[in-house]
């Protein structure tokens, strides 16, 4: 039973909303939160870093967790965790309680974004009709992370900060009464087991990524701290894929990472999103301490880009009718490697139009075509029974990527800019920070040629390592059968 496909297509694109829109939203939020409720400088990043620690480490096990469980069940529990962890946050009176609430939505969403993805690949076949609602599905995404930006804006200066966290309350219910549309037949086997030592190994060692690259911002890359922790979250996550090898259901079926079109689309995705999370946080900056915009004016200098970005979607999922994502991800990469080297080329004596602008349409309309093929690569040939595992393993990839490439980045421009914050001094740093985010795409998309295969071959859909379970519905079909 796939449920009813319009239904599941409009639950998931409005869940992966409201995730994306979380990451960003709080942002313009920030000195308002620190002034109502005393927090210190320090502190305040945490409301920040608190989703993205908790949401990058527990993406795995609840890609896995669906899998076994029902993927309606979690989607369910996600959305009730994340609609109640937004009102702790909105009626939060200390700084430990929001944080504590930001935490909360970082591990709800975890849960929520691999259950969203496996619903729709399941409800879906292979072939146009999964072309089409990826294009949805990554259109929508794209929205709630550049409409995040504004709606924070607005929202703190017309109804308070409290309401960039209360507005997820309408949207999570919305999406509550679609939720019952979300299939839920497909379980794994009985005997198959949540992998614990995987599950706790891999949250550990992603958390602990996480952390110290986000950590790098106050403390450095270089200091024990970071090496500390990035060597702890190392030898986890060594220990992880050691665990994996010889586990009977493991978290992560290691024959699933051996796909072509698994690897090659989390690679991609990987550099794509350390370029593209680094890019929002430096074209930002840029727009207010460069070219002296404000708060609300910089968030809707960002529409452009959203409307590009569905344009380009809209366009990826015309192409990709019938054909291999490659043929919609290459150009995408080159189109968007061509829009950020262009922002590159920012400097002191810019403007909106030349430096902003221009370089926004011609980035997005390449992002927007790579969104939905990345997705639909990810899925390729994978049973709906691993649907779950695979959307979780995607998720961890754009999240760690993000993480990575934006402290990363950040260091790099740091050194460039130097003491001196006069905006000479930032235009170049920042404008390194973008050229380096233009070479990142163009490195994905090297990895787009040279690893997804051109065109999709009979694979199937059932891991022969793993048996089938009973009544599961196991899909044999290749996606030029159903073409």
């Amino acid at each position: 039973m796939r449920g009813r496909p319009g239904a599941v297509l409009a639950a998931v694109s409005l869940a992966q909303f409201l995730v994306a829109l979380d990451m960003s939203v709080v942002n313009v939020a920030l000195p308002a939160i620190r002034s109502s409720l005393g927090f210190t400088p320090v502190g305040l990043s945490w409301v920040v870093h608190a989703y993205a620690l908790t949401f990058g480490g527990f993406l795995l096990l609840g890609g896995r967790a669906g899998d076994l469980f029902g993927r309606r069940r979690l989607f369910v529990a996600g959305l009730v965790a994340f609609g109640a962890a937004s009102l702790a946050g909105g009626l939060a009176q200390a700084p430990w309680q929001l944080v504590a609430a930001r935490a909360a939505q970082g591990v709800a969403a975890a849960a929520l974004a691999p259950a969203a993805l496996a619903a729709l690949t399941v409800a879906f076949p292979e072939g146009p009709a999964r072309v089409r609602a990826l294009g949805v599905w990554s259109g929508v995404n794209a929205a709630g992370g550049a409409l995040g930006v504004l709606a924070g804006g607005l929202l703190t200066g017309y109804a308070g900060w409290r309401w960039v966290m209360l507005v997820n309350l309408p949207i999570v219910a919305l999406t509550l009464a679609l939720a019952a549309a979300v299939p839920a037949d497909v379980r794994g086997a009985r005997r198959d087991r949540l992998d614990m030592p995987g599950a706790v190994l891999a949250t550990g060692g992603a958390g602990l990524l996480v952390l110290g690259v986000v950590r790098t911002e106050r403390v450095g890359w270089s200091s024990g701290a970071t090496l500390a922790t990035l060597g702890a979250a190392a030898v986890l996550l060594a220990a992880f894929a050691a665990v994996e090898l010889r586990s009977s259901s493991p978290l992560v079926r290691p024959g699933l990472l051996r796909s072509r079109w698994v690897a090659g689309a989390n690679a991609f995705v990987f550099l794509a999103a350390a370029g593209q999370f680094a890019a929002f946080y430096f074209v930002s900056l840029y727009m207010q301490q460069v070219l002296g915009m404000g708060a609300a004016a910089t968030g809707a200098a960002f529409l452009p880009f959203s409307f590009g970005t569905v344009a380009g979607v809209a366009l990826a999922t015309r192409i990709g009718a019938g054909r291999s994502p490659r043929a919609s991800l290459v150009p995408g990469g080159l189109l968007a490697t061509a829009g950020f080297a262009w922002f590159g080329l920012v400097d002191p004596a810019g403007g909106f139009v030349s430096d902003v602008l221009g370089p926004s349409l011609v980035a997005s309309v390449g992002l927007g075509l790579c969104l939905g093929p990345v997705a639909a690569a990810a899925t390729t040939g994978v049973a709906p029974r691993e649907a779950g595992t695979a959307s979780g393993v995607l998720n961890s990839s754009r999240q760690l990527g993000g993480c990575v490439g934006l402290a990363a980045l950040a260091t790099l421009a740091a050194d460039r800019t130097g003491a001196a914050a006069t905006p000479q001094a930032l235009s170049a740093g920042y404008a390194l920070a973008l050229q380096v985010t233009a070479a990142l795409f163009l490195l994905a998309t090297a990895v787009a040629i040279t690893v997804l295969p051109s065109r999709r071959r009979a694979v199937p859909a059932a891991p022969t390592d793993l048996p089938a379970p009973a009544g599961a519905d196991i899909e044999t079909e290749t996606e030029g059968a159903r073409s």
